[in-house]
C-alpha cells in the first residue's frame, strides 16, 4: 500500500519542500498524510474541473504545481475549491518553486527537455536556467520549434532573424529575466510571460524573446511528472488531467 506520506518522502528526493522561494506554500495543503492512495490526478492547477475529474477517477489525492492555497484564507464556504477538496474527501499536494527550481527534475529541466536545450543548469541563487543548442538557429526557427514542442495554439517571439545558441529558460512568468539573461551572454530568452517594458527592454539588450505563455511553459512537466510517479510506486494510478486548460483561445 502507498501512503501520501511515502509519495512526499519521494518528491522530496528530486523537489524538497525546502527549497521553495520564501514567499511560496508547498507541500500538503490540504489532507493527511496517513491516507492511502491507490489513484492521484495530476494537474498544473486545482480547479473545479479537476475537482469534478479526481472524483469522478475515484482519486483519493490532485498533485498540483500551483498551490490551492497561496494568500491566507479568512474563511472556507460551501463551494470554495478547498470546501471541496474536504467535502470529497481528496487531498492535495502542491510543488510549485520547489518543481521550478529542481536541477534534477522539475519544470524547467523538463521545457528545457522539450524544446532541445542541452547542458543546462541554473545560474546560483536564481530560477533562471541557462543552456544551448548544438548549432544555433534563427530565432524565428527555435519559436516555431517551441509552439510545435509544447503544442501552443500561438506564441509572441522577437528579433527573428537573430541567432541563437545559447537560451535563458525560466517557466511562467520570467519575463524580468531579461537583464539576467543578457549578463548571462543568453541569446534568447525563454519564458510564459513577459511584460512590453520587458520587451522593449530585451530587444535594446540584443536579446531575443520567446513568449510561449505560462500554461504552455508549465503543464510541460505534467506528464513527466507522472510517469515519474508511476515507475516509482506501481500500485498507484496517476492520471495525469484533461480538464486542466489555461481557457485561453487564439484569434
Amino acid at each position: 500500500m502507498t501512503y501520501i506520506k511515502d509519495i512526499i518522502n519521494f518528491t522530496e528526493t528530486f523537489a524538497p519542500l525546502g527549497s521553495a522561494m520564501e514567499f511560496d506554500n508547498v507541500g500538503l495543503l490540504v489532507g493527511g498524510t496517513d491516507k492511502e492512495v491507490t489513484k492521484a490526478v495530476v494537474a498544473l492547477d486545482i480547479t473545479d474541473e479537476v475537482i469534478d475529474e479526481a472524483v469522478a477517477h475515484g482519486a483519493e489525492l490532485i498533485i498540483s504545481h500551483h498551490p490551492v492555497i497561496f494568500n491566507p484564507l479568512k474563511s472556507v464556504t460551501d463551494g470554495d475549491i478547498v470546501y471541496r477538496l474536504i467535502q470529497n474527501g481528496i487531498a492535495a499536494l502542491c510543488l510549485h518553486t520547489n518543481l521550478d527550481l529542481s536541477p534534477i527534475f522539475g519544470v524547467n529541466t523538463c521545457l528545457a527537455e522539450a524544446v532541445g536545450v542541452k547542458n543546462g543548469g541554473f545560474v546560483e541563487g536564481e530560477c533562471l536556467y541557462i543552456g544551448e543548442f548544438d548549432e544555433a538557429v534563427t530565432n524565428a526557427r527555435f519559436a516555431a520549434a517551441v509552439k510545435s514542442a509544447l503544442g501552443c495554439k500561438g506564441l509572441r517571439y522577437t528579433l527573428a532573424e537573430k541567432q541563437v545558441k545559447k537560451v535563458a529558460i525560466c517557466s511562467g512568468s520570467g519575463g524580468d529575466y531579461v537583464y539576467l539573461a543578457k549578463e548571462q551572454g543568453a541569446d534568447v530568452l525563454l519564458t510564459g510571460e513577459i511584460k512590453h517594458h520587458e520587451i522593449l527592454d530585451a530587444v535594446r539588450l540584443g536579446v531575443a524573446v520567446v513568449d510561449a505563455g505560462h500554461f504552455k511553459t508549465e503543464d510541460v512537466v505534467i506528464a513527466p511528472l507522472c510517469g515519474k510517479l508511476s515507475e516509482e510506486f506501481k500500485d498507484v494510478t496517476f492520471v495525469r488531467s484533461e480538464k486542466c486548460t489555461d481557457t485561453v483561445e487564439y484569434l
